[in-house]
């Protein structure tokens, strides 16, 4: 048994009462020899999950390996879900007291550089001023724009994640964002948005009113039908949105109890480009999508778009940042010049 020094690495330390070499352990934990190698030198700090994978490995506490009087710092942030690949980059925000890291994606919307590389179970220090970010789940495919003006007002970030109603207020339930877009109210069912809040969270919730705006069936440019029914009425191929969606549920009522053929994709956007790109003859989005990708659009329903965040972030700066930003005139007018947006109720509030 090799002399250990009490004042090196608990990481290596441990390993070396064990008589195991840094392979050793990289294959027990389920890593690469060079990430224990970064460990033990401290480097770089480890996941959440390869902490306790170590710390189940080498029969101890994370506490004990990476206390905050030792040598090393514990893992402070965890992941908000579970990126796809053995190397990820990411954002980083704080929501609350804890430090979330998020897979980069939807770039179109957030043209915003990653904060780091997740890489062998590795979690290098980001650096970043993660209090500084706001992170909001919402399916508005004109999103990208509001987290432009954000930015160039507030001096934080928005970082936007392209969700349906009811999957952005589950993230929003489980603490994961700040700021969960729905769009189920219309003008015929004013309410729904404040009734699918008051079924699916707890506890006070504020709905910040961001835009009217119309609803309908997308079309490629040869089709030519005047009237909703008759389209309902043709077996064609759909680009449908996901259950839970209030895009699905207008194309449901659409069809009534008919069945239809297609494919399921994610957002306004992606519906419209399936038409464009021929695989789907017509879907349902919001006539913003049809008109950037090109195509005919027949009206269905004007929905009203707000954002619900929880009365205990009403005085994050970051919120009230955002507030600010949808009151402002120029924000307004913005809105109001994009296809199919009304902002005469922007920036208002309710208190759920």
């Amino acid at each position: 048994m090799r002399a250990i020094n009490i004042s090196v690495n608990p990481v290596l330390m441990r390993r070396l009462a064990r008589d195991w070499s840094q392979a050793d352990l990289a294959k027990r934990v389920g890593i690469s020899r060079a990430a224990v190698s970064a460990i033990e030198g401290e480097r770089l700090s480890p996941s959440v999950a390869t902490a306790l994978a170590l710390a189940e490995v080498l029969e101890c506490s994370v506490e004990e390996l990476f206390k905050r009087g030792g040598t090393t710092h514990p893992p402070s942030s965890e992941w908000a879900w579970i990126p796809r690949g053995e190397s990820t980059r990411f954002w980083e925000a704080q929501i609350g007291h804890r430090r979330l890291l998020y897979p980069v994606e939807a770039m179109t919307l957030n043209p915003t550089p990653h904060d780091g590389v997740w890489q062998d179970g590795i979690l290098p220090d980001s650096g970043t001023a993660a209090e500084n970010t706001l992170v909001m789940a919402s399916c508005d495919p004109a999103a990208g724009l509001l987290a432009a003006e954000y930015a160039r007002a507030s001096g934080f970030r928005l970082l936007v994640f392209p969700r349906g109603g009811r999957a952005a207020l589950e993230l929003l339930k489980n603490r994961l964002v700040h700021v969960a877009g729905l769009h189920f109210s219309t003008d015929d069912s004013p309410e729904r948005n404040a009734e699918t809040v008051r079924k699916q969270l707890e506890g006070e919730c504020h709905l910040l009113r961001l835009a009217k705006w119309e609803t309908g069936i997308v079309l490629g440019t040869e089709d030519r039908s005047r009237s909703a029914e008759s389209v309902a009425r043709r077996s064609l191929r759909w680009a449908a949105r996901e259950p839970g969606s209030a895009a699905r549920d207008c194309l449901d009522e659409l069809l009534g109890k008919r069945q239809f053929s297609g494919r399921q994709v994610d957002g306004h956007s992606a519906v419209a480009e399936a038409v464009r790109a021929g695989w789907a003859e017509a879907g349902v989005c919001v006539r913003f999508s049809a008109a950037e990708a090109g195509l005919n659009f027949l009206p269905l329903r004007t929905e009203t778009l707000d954002l619900c965040f929880p009365a205990a972030y009403q005085h994050d700066p970051r919120i009230q940042a955002l507030v600010r930003l949808l009151r402002g005139r120029a924000c307004r007018r913005l809105i109001s010049e994009l296809p199919g947006y009304h902002a005469r109720e922007t920036g208002e509030i309710l208190a759920i």
